[in-house]
């Protein structure tokens, strides 16, 4: 009996220690603003990345398979085989060899391939090495005192072209001798390579200024001359004696860089000039080679942006075509839709003339045949560097004659792959799943790249045939890694604003949620023109969120309509007046309905945002009195401070437009500030200048009026370390606890 006893003393603890694992094993990891900036949270969302070959084969980078060396492999969509294509540790011990202690552990993905995905390019320590992958081996091709950057295979793979000491070099593969294009580059003439503002606003955060012929035989490329630009410094904490940094930055209404077109021939180094003596222009935004390679297209911007020209140029003698213009009452935004078809006799182009964006077709003479896509929607880019770049047509198939683009027909908070005929007949959505698709077509458009994603689910990454078939999927999020943890998602709606104009919104609520509780709220904005953040995609954001629903808060984001991305037409209510009335109305409309829900405490609510967010934050906090408190990260408080590019096409030049910059400057209204505000800015903010900052405290001081702030020393505009990021996220927290 005593043994019986003991035995089910042992059972029952056996079952209780089971019973408690089980209850272990079911609980969720707490998502903590440390962890939130870890590698383990990147990894959940962590995908492949993939680049086009020429051929439409596709190079794959998967850094979860590095431990079997098919971290880089050759995918073939038509045969479905792939191979790998490098020995990741042979590459690195060699190239250890050339670099020793300051090689890096991981290899990175190449910016450029050969035409045939056999050879790559790196930049390590400022000089250029190229890696054959058959043999993971790698060649030093330069080394020099000066830094290199910007380097591109040529078309047929036996060049490569790249920027020194803002000069463009050619370098030969096959008799590694280097020549050099341009000569005459200094600190303040740039050849091949951009000065900040089209580096920022014009192209997108990408230093793209030179452009290959098809034939290979021909550079066509930027010079940038900036010696009358502004200049900008700003001072470092070390050494003793601070370093000083110099930056040529063109404040609305000062003098901006000038711009003009070279075409340099390979074989002796000659430029011909593009020859616009007929034709004013302020900016050149965008450069296509013809298929033939014996014409290039140029586009040029008037001062005001409301007038843009497409020309033709030939490339022997640069004289120029007009081959059509676009104007805006408000401004002309800045497009890659240029797409040539039928070897160049027609060619594809996005408007906003209808005051949506849709696509057209023209003849090469610039006669239009006729408006492919139609309606009370709008195509629009999928992806890209910058959302300010816009790049609807991912591919086409003369033979077929379809036409292969993103858009937003059903909603404009989700994207879709479409398909239309040359002649704007038998329109069909190839994308399946509800949410945002991000697309990248092969070359021959027989296949394409679909990375996917919705509010509940992290992206995912798959190939696809022209026809929406799946092929394979390539990538995924780690999923027993995000069930793990205690994460909400966020449900979406539309709030009426005083017009009944349906305003995109978005709410998360903590799963203990209480409906007969009062909650506090924290409203996050951002209001630029067409930059909407309530769209059905993942955003990572939301474990910072999760946080805020832990300690208590309920977390919503409102878009006023200029920044909902539906039409040109509601983009164009701020002209002459960005930061006004207009945004902040909508957002006063959605705080008001929220303020009548039953669980928001009226008396508890917060705004914040980021760069074009923090001016938001600003103008509510000066503009209303719904908010408590609000904190204002890299905010612009006076359009005088910031950058000719953007400022001006919104607001013109402070000559032209006294009137609106008075309106719209928040530094004039500092006075006026209702709520507590933190002040957030990096020291070395080259995008907004901490001058905006200092502007407006300056104000508030004058006023006596108290506030927080946090200055990141030598931090950017993405305050973007993990330490500064750890610690900014944990003070805002800290921020949030103590005013709401």
């Amino acid at each position: 009996m005593k043994i019986f006893k003991n035995r089910l003393v042992i059972n029952m603890f056996a079952a209780l220690l089971f019973f408690t694992a089980a209850l272990y094993a079911q609980e969720k990891k707490k998502v903590t603003i440390e962890w939130r900036y870890s590698p383990e949270a990147a990894s959940i969302t962590q995908l492949p990345s993939v680049q086009w070959l020429s051929d439409s084969k596709a190079m794959i980078y998967d850094s979860k398979k590095s431990g079997d060396n098919k971290f880089v492999y050759l995918l073939d969509p038509s045969t479905l085989q792939s191979k790998p294509v490098l020995d990741l540790e042979k590459a690195l011990s060699n190239l250890k060899t050339f670099l020793g202690d300051k090689s890096p552990q991981r290899l990175m993905p190449p910016s450029n391939f050969d035409k045939n995905g056999e050879k790559a390019v790196y930049i390590f320590e400022g000089d250029i090495f190229l890696l054959t992958l058959k043999d993971a081996s790698f060649q030093r091709l330069t080394d020099t005192k000066e830094e290199e950057k910007n380097v591109s295979f040529s078309p047929d793979g036996n060049l490569l072209a790249y920027i020194r000491a803002n000069n463009i070099y050619i370098y030969n593969l096959q008799d590694k001798k280097e020549k050099a294009l341009t000569t005459d580059g200094t600190e303040t003439l740039l050849n091949g390579t951009l000065d900040w503002v089209y580096w920022e606003e014009v192209f997108g955060r990408k230093d793209i200024a030179y452009w290959w012929s098809g034939d290979s035989k021909s550079l066509a490329y930027l010079q940038t001359d900036e010696s009358d630009v502004s200049l900008i410094y700003y001072s470092d904490f070390k050494p003793a004696v601070p370093n000083v940094i110099k930056q040529r930055y063109p404040k609305t209404g000062g003098k901006n860089p000038v711009v003009k077109l070279g075409i340099a021939e390979i074989d002796n180094a000659k430029t011909t000039w593009v020859d616009f003596s007929n034709h004013k222009y302020e900016y050149i935004i965008r450069v296509n080679w013809l298929p033939d390679s014996k014409q290039i297209a140029v586009q040029t911007m008037n001062r005001w942006q409301d007038h843009l020209s497409l020309h033709f140029a030939d490339r022997s003698t640069g004289k120029i075509k007009l081959i059509l213009e676009e104007t805006d009452p408000g401004w002309v935004n800045v497009s890659d839709d240029l797409q040539f078809m039928k070897g160049g006799k027609e060619f594809l182009w996005v408007s906003e003339r209808s005051g949506y964006a849709h696509i057209y077709r023209y003849s090469s003479d610039g006669t239009l045949i006729n408006q492919v896509t139609k309606g009370d929607w709008a195509v629009v880019a999928s992806g890209g560097s910058a959302f300010w770049v816009r790049k609807a047509i991912c591919g086409f198939d003369d033979k077929n004659q379809i036409i292969y683009f993103t858009g937003q027909q059903k909603t404009a908070t989700e994207k879709y792959l479409y398909k239309i005929k040359f002649d704007g007949t038998g329109m069909q959505q190839i994308s399946k799943e509800e949410g945002t698709h991000a697309v990248n077509f092969s070359p021959d458009s027989k296949y394409y790249f679909d990375t996917y994603s919705n509010i509940k689910t992290p992206p995912v990454l798959s190939l696809y045939k022209n026809d929406g078939t799946l092929i394979k999927q390539l990538g995924s999020y780690d999923a027993e890694k995000l069930n793990a943890l205690d994460l909400q998602r966020p449900e979406q709606f539309t709030i009426p604003a005083r017009d009944g104009f349906p305003l995109p919104a978005e709410l998360m609520k903590p799963k203990d949620f209480d409906p007969n509780k009062k909650y506090p709220l924290i409203v996050y904005v951002y209001g630029g023109p067409s930059a909407p953040q309530v769209l059905n995609r993942w955003r990572p954001s939301v474990y910072y969120d999760q946080v805020l629903l832990d300690n208590g808060f309920l977390v919503a984001i409102i878009d006023p309509r200029i920044a909902a991305a539906i039409s040109k037409k509601l983009e164009n209510l701020i002209s002459g007046q960005v930061g006004a009335d207009v945004e902040l109305n909508d957002l006063v409309d959605g705080v008001k309905w929220f303020k009548k829900q039953s669980y928001i405490d009226p008396d508890r609510v917060g705004v914040w945002g980021w760069s074009g967010g923090g001016t938001f934050t600003l103008n509510a906090l000066t503009g209303s009195k719904e908010f408590k408190a609000g904190i204002a990260v890299a905010a612009v408080s006076d359009w005088r401070f910031y950058d000719s590019k953007f400022g001006e096409s919104v607001m013109k030049t402070p000559e032209m437009n006294p009137e609106g910059y008075e309106k719209t400057s928040m530094v004039k209204r500092a006075k006026n500030l209702h709520g507590r505000l933190m002040i957030v800015h990096g020291t070395y903010d080259d995008n907004v200048h901490i001058q905006n900052a200092y502007a407006f405290m300056d104000e508030l001081i004058k006023a006596n009026i108290m506030f927080d702030l946090m200055i990141y020393p030598m931090r950017q505009h993405g305050i973007s370390d993990r330490p500064a990021q750890i610690h900014l996220y944990n003070k805002m927290l800290e921020f949030w606890k103590n005013n709401l």
